[in-house]
């Protein structure tokens, strides 16, 4: 196999403007959800259960890791799980692609998170209306997190479909089989 591009997307976009994008894309997402729901919802709203609430928020990013690992299970011996600790308060959680794995399953990754986690957050809004502002803050921070999953779709999307990706130091690497 051949390397058909490298993408590292902190490197090409830069943490800052990453962080920037994600924090508006936060904001944004909370002002249409919570209007939504505020303008459905015909009962006040309470703040029972906050402790639960903010468990849920520090589980949220594990959660959304774990969802990606779990549809890449099939690849398990061919990624690594890194703990990142450079924020002492919260780790980050990096799955390495140590061999190549298919560009389609790898895509799928990175997308699950988002299908999976937020619908299960708007059916909350709208089955629990009175805690609506927990589950459209919730909404709001999973699809900052989600962000930077689909800036990696894009730039896999504009590969060929048999490709393959494998992680180095430079970033994800698209391999392409090489013609026979």
């Amino acid at each position: 196999m051949r390397c058909w591009k490298t993408i590292n997307v902190k490197k090409h976009y830069g943490l800052s403007r990453l962080f920037l994008l994600s924090s508006i894309l936060m904001i944004a997402v909370f002002i249409i959800s919570y209007i939504s729901f505020e303008l459905t919802r015909e009962s006040g709203q309470s703040d029972s259960y906050f402790a639960l609430f903010l468990s849920a928020v520090v589980l949220l990013y594990p959660v959304h890791k774990a969802i990606h690992f779990m549809v890449l299970w099939k690849y398990r011996r061919r990624i690594t799980l890194v703990v990142n600790r450079d924020w002492a308060f919260f780790p980050l959680f990096l799955l390495r692609i140590c061999e190549p794995i298919p560009k389609t399953r790898f895509a799928v990754s990175l997308m699950a998170p988002f299908f999976i986690l937020n619908p299960l957050f708007v059916m909350g809004g709208v089955l629990l209306p009175v805690f609506s502002h927990y589950f459209t803050a919730m909404l709001a921070f999973h699809c900052g997190i989600c962000l930077i999953d689909f800036v990696y779709v894009k730039n896999l999307s504009r590969s060929p479909k048999s490709s393959y990706i494998e992680e180095n130091d430079d970033g994800y690497e698209i391999l392409v089989p090489l013609p026979d």
